[in-house]
């Protein structure tokens, strides 16, 4: 059992012991520590935060807890409920309020929970603004608020149907086109918030949801991160239900993936791929990813005439760069899409509104739309080292050896070859490098992170 402090949000398993797990007592420490620093950001009369939630089991009882911390603080909130992380997001924006806590622990199992902290454009928190409020927990001073002077809480159900709303509006989603389709598509949301919104999203845009696994009681019917192995059930019902593909999300709708009619799965990587493709053929640009995700990206954004950026692992990162390169669509390769024109967050829905555009448009098979794109394969692997290893020191070597190829240094070391790349990436709590490679074939990708990890132990010396 754990909690994790860190610049993103507070993140913990439930029960145990306080300081140690995400106790009672930790969700109000924390919760006081981000409406003091709510409160420091402007001096004013009326503050207000938006908070929702997962369907997780621990989440009603973390809500209340964090909610009311905020009223005695004196801090109206606006209260979604069972919500989705991108909804959070752009109902902060909505509200013209002045932050925003959503209580997921995304792709992580039943036991743990987190406070996910917003700033008032609705985005994540920078590591300035992150350690901010990880000092006033640390401190422990908070100032509450009189009684003549406390919040309120005000319930607001309809976020969920006007992110859809916002969704549909688009000029890229292409809501009668989708309908003329037809399409019938399996729905895997994890029992979780996924299960009210996502199949809404569809019957709002004329295709058939399937549901399963839909009911929002947080009893994850398989581990809720949305990987191959996982799957077997929706693979299975999207063949038994003679489906166009299946979707899944994880708890709390901000990862996509999908699975195609012969119950294959789609490639979690490829979800931003396929978006991309579309919004780039109709809108050119520039597009922005993490270090970690797959060339395939870069590979499609050149065919359309665009740049692509590579960004620091994180979606604070990749927010940050989009706005610097002014990318027309970004995101990150664990299926999280960013399209601008609707927020700067990753938003499974808008990226199954535009994917069904994509799919109506070319009025292909999504087994034939992924043959469109290289196939590429990864491996993803560590090394741990001793404590008295200088991990630094081993990174700058590996950049020194590489040196006459491309290198990026700004999370870590990649090195981008002609027909692969490798990225390094150390821990920061533990002496561990993780080691990222893809290449056009599984064995190259495993060959090369063999060959890495051997070079690496060769310069530790072990």
């Amino acid at each position: 059992m754990t909690l994790i402090k860190s610049i993103s949000g507070i993140r913990g398993t439930i029960g145990g012991t306080q300081g140690e797990n995400l106790t009672p007592i930790d969700a109000v420490k924390y919760a006081a520590a981000y409406g003091s620093w709510i409160k420091q950001q402007r001096n004013k009369e009326n503050y207000k935060v938006v908070v929702g939630r997962d369907a997780r089991i621990s989440g009603e009882m973390i809500q209340q807890l964090v909610m009311n911390t905020l009223i005695g603080m004196g801090i109206t909130v606006i209260d979604l409920n069972l919500s989705t992380t991108p909804t959070v997001e752009m109902a902060v924006a909505m509200e013209h309020a002045d932050g925003g806590i959503i209580l997921t622990a995304s792709h992580n199992p039943k036991q743990w929970n987190a406070l996910k902290l917003l700033n008032n454009k609705g985005e994540f928190l920078n590591a300035e603004a992150g350690q901010q409020i990880l000092d006033i927990a640390e401190k422990g001073v908070v100032e509450f608020s009189e009684v003549d002077h406390l919040g309120e809480i005000h319930k607001n159900d309809a976020y969920i149907d006007l992110h859809i709303d916002e969704i549909l509006n688009l000029p890229l989603v292409k809501a009668e086109a989708i309908k003329d389709c037809d399409f019938k598509v399996v729905v895997d949301a994890v029992n979780s918030t996924g299960g009210i919104a996502v199949p809404l999203l569809l019957e709002a845009l004329g295709v058939e949801p399937v549901k399963l696994h839909c009911t929002p009681n947080g009893q994850f019917p398989h581990n809720p991160e949305p990987l191959k192995e996982h799957l077997g059930d929706l693979m299975e019902s999207v063949i038994a239900n003679n489906a166009d593909f299946g979707i899944v999300v994880d708890p709390d709708v901000d990862r996509l993936a999908f699975v195609d009619e012969k119950g294959e799965m789609f490639g979690e990587e490829y979800t931003l791929v396929a978006v991309a493709d579309y919004v780039l053929q109709n809108t050119p640009g520039n597009t922005v990813s993490n270090m970690s995700s797959s060339r395939a990206l870069r590979d499609v954004t050149e065919k359309h005439g665009g740049t692509y950026f590579a960004s620091a692992v994180g979606e604070v990162n990749v927010v940050e760069k989009m706005k610097e390169t002014n990318a027309v669509i970004g995101g990150e390769g664990n299926g999280g899409i960013i399209y601008p024109e609707l927020h700067y967050g990753r938003d499974s829905l808008v990226g199954i509104a535009l994917f069904l555009s994509f799919l109506a448009e070319e009025k292909i098979a999504v087994s034939e739309l992924r043959k469109k794109y290289t196939a590429y394969f990864m491996s993803k692997r560590k090394i741990e080292l001793t404590p008295q290893l200088d991990v630094d020191a081993i990174l700058k070597t590996m950049e020194a050896k590489y040196a006459a190829e491309e290198i990026n240094t700004i999370d870590g070391v990649k090195i981008d070859f002609p027909d692969n790349w490798v990225h390094l990436r150390k821990s920061n709590t533990e002496p561990i490098i993780r080691i990222y490679t893809e290449a056009k074939s599984q064995e190259d990708a495993d060959a090369l992170a063999d060959r890495i990890i051997g070079e690496i132990k060769a310069i530790a010396g072990i």
